[in-house]
This record gives structure tokens, sequence and C-alpha cells, in this order.
């Protein structure tokens, strides 16, 4: 497997394919951005496949637990980036909210050995929450499209909320980020 440069946070670009995690993990987990949906690798068994229909609420990002005390790192998910020991330890949680049936869905994966900027979690899940609100989440399928979008974000470095949002609603529309 070849990686390219293009890379979000956990979002990389992995042989044509965009996927979130480490997939170079001897029996590890990760998340794949499929045409036909999220496909979730799961240790030791079969995957899952959630439909891009089936996304209602966009995704939350933690690292180092399921639900830690701060919004995005657990004790580990911050010792993870760090150098030494712990560095690539852990992995981290996509959570969203499905549809049909309404239910909370968790997909686990293994983190990369170098360290998430926070900036980054921040343009990626802002670019899932905006892409499943225009009910466009079946974009994220397409690795043409996501690909000139994530390279759009990925030299951004906005800090407040606002100006997050803008940066990922002009990466979002090529004719505004083109303007820009």
């Amino acid at each position: 497997m070849t990686e390219t440069i293009a890379s979000l946070g956990p979002l990389h670009l992995l042989d044509g394919r965009w996927v979130v995690g480490d997939v170079r993990r001897p029996d590890g987990c990760w998340v794949e951005f499929r045409e036909d949906g999220l496909y979730e690798h799961e240790r030791g068994g079969e995957g899952q496949l959630i439909p891009w229909g089936r996304i209602m609420l966009a995704p939350h990002i933690t690292l180092g637990a399921k639900y830690p005390d701060n919004p995005h790192y657990g004790l580990l998910g911050l010792l993870g980036g760090l150098p030494g020991p712990w560095r690539g330890r852990g992995g981290g949680y996509l959570h969203l909210t499905l549809r049909h049936p309404y239910e909370d869905w968790l997909a686990r994966f293994d983190r990369h050995p170098h360290r998430y900027p926070l900036v980054e979690l921040l343009l990626l899940e802002e670019l899932l929450r905006q892409t499943a609100a225009a009910r466009e989440a079946h974009l994220l399928g397409d690795p043409e499209w996501l690909g000139a979008v994530v390279g759009r974000l990925a030299p951004q470095r906005p800090w407040a909320a606002g100006a997050i949002r803008a940066v990922v609603s002009g990466a979002r529309q090529p004719e505004q980020a083109t303007e820009a």
C-alpha cells in the first residue's frame, strides 16, 4: 500500500481509498469511505457497512476514549500523540447518529503513530457535519471530490468556530474556493 500526502487528521488517502485510521496495523480497525457508504473494518471479524443515506446527524470524533471529559481527547488520546512509549497507541471513535432505525453508532479506528493537530480534527468534523446536513454524505464516497476538498482544507489553520465553518463551506464549493 502506498500513501499519499493528502490527509486531514486521521483521514488519509491510501491507494485511492479514503480511510480514517491506521490501516497498516495487523488486526487493526479503521473506517473506509466507499461509494456505497462507510465501511467499518473490525478486529478479527467482518466489518459493517453503513449506507450514506442512513447518516443523519454529523459525526463527532474522539481520541483515546469513547466519551472523554474533554470533547475530543481522553488521556490516552493525548499521550498517543506525544513522543515516547505511548506514541501511536490507542485509537479513536467516529460517533454518528443513524436513521432507519434511529440509533447512535460508534466506529472504532486505530490511530497513526503521528500526532493529529486539533485544528485538523475540527476541520474534519465540520466537513462531515456540513456534508451530512446538506444531505450530501454520498459525496464522501467520491475519492476525487473528497480529495479536492481535503486538499483545500489541509493547509488551513482557522481557530475560531465561525472561521472553521466558513473555511469548510468554501472548500466544499469549488467555485467559491477558487474565488477566495
